[in-house]
């Protein structure tokens, strides 16, 4: 049994919370040790950490974290750092050992700009739209399996934006996802005061119109309690666009919990890839038909684990999903 299929099957799913057409469904189960490395925003705040450019003429696709803390440093895959030359996006988790500097890869999320407004980069407090880390993931994946580096698609990033902010009528002078956030600040705002972590909630499955759009698991329930803010905002912004969509004919889908535990089954029976990590750890990248995404793992401890139905990162999102098809057939087993 491998470590994603071993972890997954110690959960239980939690009860749903649902807020317009977005439910979240906590993943419970007991907390694997004392996290004993530090999430980015505390070390920041603490002072003992910082994010900038690889050099004064930077480059796009990395930055460099310098690590003065005690502990690791944890960076999650898609959180969005702001300041520097330009914004950018984790393209996957990065334990970075203490009192090192570690060289991240990042992918850009701000296309028209260059030119530095701060010497460090700072937390943004939100994690890239879930529809767009779906595409960046798979094509890490990718990337790491033909060539050994850890690229997204840059241009396929920034078409993402682009194209959201013209369906959500949202204009910014550097074509930045912040501009995203920033306009509908007040909407999202109902997001986050409706989920709240529960009692041993290490993960949060989301669905959206009852198909699953993200799946997040983190070793320890105060890791995941400090980072759901993140991803309740980069969920909801999805769930936003797809609000505004011209509605078509209601697909028949099976319920919030039988679609979770689908894509569970799903999940833990996908191949799986190992690579060293970038820093501490090492790199699982899942492949499969179905679900694309990686994961974080250091000494037989699954740090951080994010997963997406494939047909997400192909950009298929006004359809019912493979996913959603193979929720149906599951229910038709059980």
């Amino acid at each position: 049994m491998s470590i994603i299929a071993d972890t997954l099957s110690s959960l239980s799913l939690g009860s749903a919370q649902t807020h317009a057409h977005l439910t979240l469904i906590p993943l419970i189960g007991e907390t694997l040790g004392e996290a004993d490395y530090r999430l980015l925003d505390a070390a920041l705040a603490q002072g003992c950490a910082r994010v900038t450019e690889v050099s004064e003429a930077g480059v796009v696709p990395e930055l460099q974290v310098h690590n003065q803390c005690a502990d690791p440093i944890l960076l999650l895959d898609g959180e969005e750092l702001v300041g520097a030359k330009q914004n950018r996006i984790l393209n996957l988790s990065v334990l970075v050992p203490a009192g090192r500097t570690t060289t991240i890869p990042v992918s850009c999320v701000e296309a028209g700009r260059w030119r530095a407004d701060a010497a460090e980069l700072r937390s943004a407090g939100r994690a890239h739209f879930a529809a767009g880390r779906a595409r960046k993931s798979h094509k890490v994946s990718e990337s790491l399996a033909r060539r050994g580096s850890r690229e997204s698609d840059q241009s396929e990033v920034w078409q993402d934006i682009s194209e959201k902010a013209a369906r959500m009528a949202v204009r910014s002078s550097t074509n930045a996802a912040a501009a995203l956030y920033s306009a509908h600040e007040d909407r999202l705002q109902g997001y986050l005061d409706a989920f709240r972590p529960v009692e041993q909630q290490r993960g949060a499955l989301f669905l959206l119109n009852q198909q699953v759009l993200s799946c997040d698991l983190f070793d320890a329930a105060e890791t995941c309690a400090a980072t759901l803010p993140k991803l309740v905002r980069s969920c909801a912004l999805d769930a936003l666009d797809a609000a505004l969509e011209t509605p078509e004919q209601e697909a028949v889908h099976p319920s919030a919990e039988q679609a979770a535990a689908s894509f569970l089954s799903v999940l833990a029976a996908t191949d799986v890839q190992v690579f060293p990590a970038v820093g501490l750890g090492e790199d699982l990248r899942i492949s499969g038909d179905q679900v694309t995404g990686g994961a974080l793992c250091i000494e037989e401890r699954l740090i951080h684990l994010c997963a997406f139905p494939h047909a997400a990162s192909s950009g298929q999102r006004s359809r019912p999903s493979q996913m959603a098809r193979a929720s149906q057939r599951h229910r038709g087993r059980a």
